[in-house]
């Protein structure tokens, strides 16, 4: 009887936990004018908005230069920017490709070795809202110090309180709050054991000159 009201507890803390965090990724958006920083990130997903809002932080002079994380390699610099509408010569002088994220672990890892590159102590990061509570841990994960304000895109179907109700979003939103409380683990785990792992530079492609 114990075991199983240890168990009720558990699962009764977890799913206020997710409720939490389905609370968070909706108030990321609309996302609110972010103050100017060093430099703006954006890490690739299943569409192109991501990359194009970074662009257009770009445009606003929000930053020196962008960096676009996790780049299919099969992907080409011209592919990139025909699927990106805006300044051709901003894209050409001023945004970077990085080729070597696979994961989000690989995007901060990726970001974290392009701000050092770049002696930059400020960025904007922009994700998907349900992918930014994990992208801003694993981020201060690989870079501590670096000062980071979140630029949300808005995922449509999250908008709705009742995101729960739909089995694709109450799917989606689950998946991303299993992912993280894994990084979470995983970190407060380091914190407790006092491991420290540097994160290594990764390579990218530097924007050719205007």
């Amino acid at each position: 009887m114990k075991f199983l009201a240890l168990v009720g507890i558990v699962a009764l803390i977890w799913l206020v936990g997710l409720f939490a965090f389905a609370d968070r990724v909706r108030n990321f958006t609309p996302a609110p004018e972010p103050a100017r920083a060093e430099g703006i990130v954006a890490l690739t997903g299943p569409s192109a908005e991501r990359v194009n809002v970074a662009i257009r932080l770009l445009e606003q002079d929000k930053g020196e230069r962008v960096l676009i994380s996790g780049v299919n390699r099969e992907v080409r610099r011209q592919e990139l920017r025909e699927l990106t509408p805006g300044s051709t010569r901003l894209f050409n002088c001023c945004v970077d490709l990085g080729f070597e994220a696979e994961t989000t672990n690989g995007n901060a890892q990726e970001i974290a070795a392009w701000a050092r590159a770049k002696g930059y102590e400020s960025l904007i990061v922009v994700t998907s809202d349900y992918h930014m509570p994990r992208s801003l841990l694993e981020i201060r994960s690989a870079a501590p110090d670096l000062e980071l304000t979140p630029y949300a895109v808005s995922t449509p179907s999250l908008d709705n309180s009742r995101w729960w109700r739909a089995a694709v979003t109450a799917r989606r939103m689950t998946l991303e709050y299993v992912k993280y409380l894994a990084v979470l683990g995983r970190e407060t785990l380091r914190k407790i054991t006092g491991r420290d792992e540097a994160a290594a530079p990764a390579p990218t492609e530097e924007a050719a000159p205007a």
